[in-house]
Formats: C-alpha cells, structure tokens, sequence
C-alpha cells in the first residue's frame, strides 16, 4: 500500500513542509513520483521515518541522523540503538522530575533545598565538569588518568554519590556528636558504606579502605576536601577505618 504526503503527515504527526525538506535533502525519499508529481510512500518509508523522529526525540541533528542510519547495518540494531539511547533519557527525565517534586515541597514550606538535592541526578557531561578539577590533580601529581565517563555509568555514579554523601554526612555528625571513633554505630557505618562500595563493583575491604583514609590525610586536595565539610573530619575518618580494619 502506498501513501501520499499528506497521508504519511497525518499518520506521523509531522508536517507535509517537513517531509518536502526530508526528500530535498536526501534523509527521506519516496519510494514513487507519479507523473503528476505527487509523492509516494511505502512500509519501507514510515519505518525510516519512525527511525528518523526517534533520532529527532533525542535531539540528533539531520546531519547527524543521514549518518547514523546509513551506519546502521539493519532496522533492528538501529532500533535497539535508538532504544538504549531513550531508556537514558527516559531514567534522566524521572531523576529530573523527582527533583522538581522535591523543589516544590520545599518551595511550599518556604525551605530553603539542599544544593546536593537541587541538582541530582547529573548526567554524563555535568559528571565529567563535576570531576574534572579532581582528574587534572591526580593527573599532574600522581600521573594517573582517571577514566572518562561513559553514558551507562551514569545511574551508578549517582547512585554512589548519594550513598557517599550520606556516609560522609553520618561520620560528620558523628563527629560533632563526640562519638568515639570506635563505636558500634561507626563501625556499623564503615561496613555499610564498604558493602556498598564493592556492590558498585569496587574491589575494596577493610584494609584497603584505611589506605584509603590514610591517603585523604596525607593529601592536600582530598584532606582539604573532606575538612571542608567538617574541621578534623579526616583525621577522626582515618582512625575510624584503622580501628575497623584492625578488627576484621
């Protein structure tokens, strides 16, 4: 069955101006021009066109979308590709509104929101800016290269995050609180927060964890960084993790 171009813009949701300019340059062509000069479309074109506008979702260029079908090899991994990319997207928008959710509870409580909480869920991008200044150090001190963010790590940089605010956040209080560093509730904590790490895929145990805190005692822009949050946090964070792995 064959569909004029009107036809094919009802059915798509697009205009008949769009698919003249999709034919002008070459992303979408018709599969039939009638004598008359009217343009024909088959399944072929409505599923190039699917194809098209779920790379228009996602904000690729027309340029960019004429490469990346002519790349695609078959329908299906463009279509599994085009898939991966909106489940990105689709876990990002749901971060973005539980974010704005949030702002206006606060907002209706007249609260001022945590700057942590007000930006949330970072993507790929905002988490390369948020660790550059960080991967520069290491690299002009130490020589080591830290690895670029890939888009599926995303989720499980976020999720590692929050975890380790939360765990920075209860040392600190524990601290404030007068907590010996040996206490049960400390302890407790460490080994949460080590679990943690190691089902994010970390190969970490008590030993190299006090390494750990030692090495934020010992350098600058770690010490710094944990100081900031709370005057002698990383010193009272190291003897912590010294007690707890002496005892295991």
């Amino acid at each position: 069955m064959l569909y004029t171009v009107k036809e094919v813009a009802e059915i798509a949701g697009v205009t008949i101006k769009t698919l003249h300019h999709y034919h002008k340059i070459g992303l979408l062509k018709p599969c039939k021009i009638t004598e008359a000069g009217y343009r024909l479309y088959g399944a072929t074109e409505l599923e190039q066109l699917q194809q098209i506008l779920f790379y228009r979702e996602l904000d690729f260029s027309l340029e960019d979308i004429k490469k990346a079908l002519k790349d695609e090899p078959s329908r299906l991994e463009c279509l599994t590709y085009q898939h991966e990319l909106l489940m990105v997207r689709k876990q990002r928008l749901e971060r973005l509104v539980k974010t704005i959710k949030d702002s206006i509870v606060h907002a209706k409580k007249g609260e001022v929101m945590d700057k942590s909480e007000m930006f949330n869920g970072l993507n790929k991008e905002e988490w390369e800016n948020a660790l550059s200044e960080q991967g520069k150090y290491l690299r002009e001190k130490y020589g080591y290269t830290m690895p670029k963010v890939k888009e599926g790590q995303v989720d499980n940089l976020n999720e590692q995050a929050a975890e380790a605010k939360q765990f920075i956040c209860d040392i600190s209080n524990a601290l404030k609180n007068g907590w010996k560093a040996d206490d049960k509730r400390i302890q407790q904590t460490l080994e949460s927060h080590i679990l943690c790490l190691k089902n994010h895929g970390h190969n970490i145990n008590a030993k190299s964890f006090e390494a750990q805190a030692k090495f934020f005692v010992e350098d600058d822009f770690h010490r710094n960084m944990l100081e900031n949050e709370q005057i002698g946090l990383s010193y009272y964070l190291c003897i912590a993790a010294e007690l707890y792995a002496a005892s295991n």
